[in-house]
């Protein structure tokens, strides 16, 4: 079943009419039908690369939480074989917001993490919609020093409006849980890389994503905080996102430009969650290359290259 965005709704309409024909097509078997049909789903991809060419920052928001776009599972499913998640900070509790364990990916073994927002309401609300709290972070640290300890690579994938921002997540530490994974993420002796696969909200990204290379996918967004509470905090008004989103540089394209991420990885034409497995599979390939560039290379290495990058951002803008 397809599911359209607002700015796609020209798309829809040719869509529509093709899917009205093919009934017909087959009970007629009328090659002025199936060339009909043709014709309008030559159209409709037409105009959907067209609008996927120009996506303002908005749209691009929009398309970053589409709730058919691959998840952290998909992509795990996918590129990680062997996956075996591990649970619990080993000081207050599980939290399923954050999903993390070991398994191989191209042949080697890796340490993976990332949020998972869910694909249906029960999922949605086991994985709190992709929103950590402390001892999801907390559990991050714990399986980054284990990752570090047997010298093996940690791959983020990074899907979240941030973190949980209830009082619960405060009165447990929540600034401080994000600062102790974001420290862990710098202070790793072995390569890390962080693909932001759809939000990349605030320090709940941040805390996974302070990485030897980020990439993101081409329609994903990376922001301090989302354009609706941006906007709030600017013009006290959130209905002014769209201004905010755009205002801020949130995009791959600028953050590129800026130095702050350091690669896009292509999604097919309309977006990842129009071709899931292409766009899993172009995820693998850049994350494969990301990890080769610092094979070889000793712990001290690693870490000065990662502070480098880091110290370099703002300096040329």
């Amino acid at each position: 079943m397809r599911s359209y965005l607002d700015f796609e709704k020209p798309v829809a309409e040719l869509e529509a009419k093709a899917d009205e024909l093919r009934p017909l097509a087959s009970e007629t078997d009328s090659p002025a039908i199936r060339d009909e049909i043709a014709k309008l789903e030559q159209r409709a991809q037409t105009q959907l690369a067209e609008l996927y060419r120009n996506l303002t920052p908005w749209q691009k928001t929009l398309v970053a939480r589409h709730p058919m776009r691959p998840h952290f599972k998909d992509y795990v499913e996918a590129l990680v074989e062997d996956f075996t998640p591990l649970a619990g900070d080993r000081k207050f509790s599980e939290d399923q917001a954050i999903v993390a364990g070991f398994g191989r990916f191209r042949g080697r073994s890796v340490c993976v993490l990332g949020q998972e927002k869910g694909n249906d309401t029960e999922t949605r609300i086991r994985h709190n919609f992709g929103m950590a709290m402390p001892e999801g972070y907390r559990k991050a640290v714990r399986l980054m020093e284990l990752a570090e300890r047997f010298g093996l690579p940690v791959i983020s994938f990074v899907d979240t409006a941030g973190a949980y921002p209830g009082i619960e997540a405060e009165e447990r530490g929540q600034a401080e849980a994000i600062a102790r994974s974001t420290e862990a993420c710098l202070g790793l002796g072995t390569p890390n890389v962080a693909l932001v696969i759809g939000e990349g909200g605030s320090g709940g990204a941040v805390a996974l994503a302070s990485t030897n290379s980020v990439l993101m996918l081409e329609h994903s967004i990376y922001t301090v905080a989302s354009p609706e509470a941006s906007a709030s905090i600017l013009w006290r008004d959130s209905g002014r996102a769209q201004d905010a989103a755009t205002n801020m540089k949130i995009t791959a394209q600028d953050l590129l430009r800026f130095g702050i991420v350091d690669g896009i990885v292509p999604e097919p034409v309309g977006g990842a969650h129009r071709a899931p497995e292409a766009a899993v599979q172009a995820a693998g390939e850049a994350v494969a290359v990301a990890l080769s560039v610092f094979e070889g290379l000793s712990a001290e290495d690693v870490r000065e290259r990662r502070a480098a990058k880091f110290l370099a951002i703002g300096r040329k803008i």
